[in-house]
């Protein structure tokens, strides 16, 4: 009997040893749900619904796109989606190359490519736009994926200024004492 309750004991803390080394590990799946995350993202962009799109974002995001201030917070970053989805001529398609989570497994980022079409404010002309991205997601302990910093930079090379027209040589008045 004691060397049934001696191995039952050994068998015990051999298992509880076991499960507290082990931890889940859910890089498959995690990695699966970001690339879900931003198919869905892409079909909330082709909607052109706000709401969609602010809710892929945390509380505390910030979204940087090419030629726009920063937006810190979901207002902030509903304000400028709205204005971006408004356009007639806007849409947005993105493709990760490359997803990493952090062996901590509530953090991550995708990186990737996208390209971009919009109308231009000045001279109201569609144009198209094409670079790169980075995006960093939290996972909170209710397990979605939220972003915390879009950001995106763009490969187009901005508009050349026109010439300053030539400057006008003013004659200098002489005065004679």
């Amino acid at each position: 009997m004691k060397r049934f309750a001696t191995l039952c004991a050994t068998t015990v803390i051999a298992l509880m040893m076991t499960a507290c080394n082990e931890t889940a590990d859910t890089h498959d799946a995690d990695v699966k749900a970001l690339k879900d995350i931003e198919a869905q993202w892409n079909r909330d962009f082709a909607s052109k619904d706000p709401d969609k799109l602010v809710a892929h974002y945390a509380d505390d995001a910030v979204l940087m796109s090419p030629g726009m201030p920063a937006s810190s917070g979901k207002a902030a970053i509903r304000n400028t989606l709205k204005q971006m989805v408004s356009d007639p001529a806007f849409s947005l398609k993105f493709q990760a190359s490359k997803v990493e989570i952090a062996r901590s497994g509530d953090v991550a980022y995708t990186q990737g490519s996208y390209t971009m079409a919009m109308t231009d404010a000045q001279t109201k002309q569609v144009v198209s736009d094409h670079g790169n991205y980075v995006t960093t997601y939290r996972k909170p302990p209710d397990g979605a994926w939220k972003a915390v910093a879009d950001i995106a930079t763009s490969e187009v090379p901005p508009p050349a200024s026109p010439p300053e027209p030539p400057k006008k040589h003013q004659r200098r008045k002489t005065h004679h004492r």
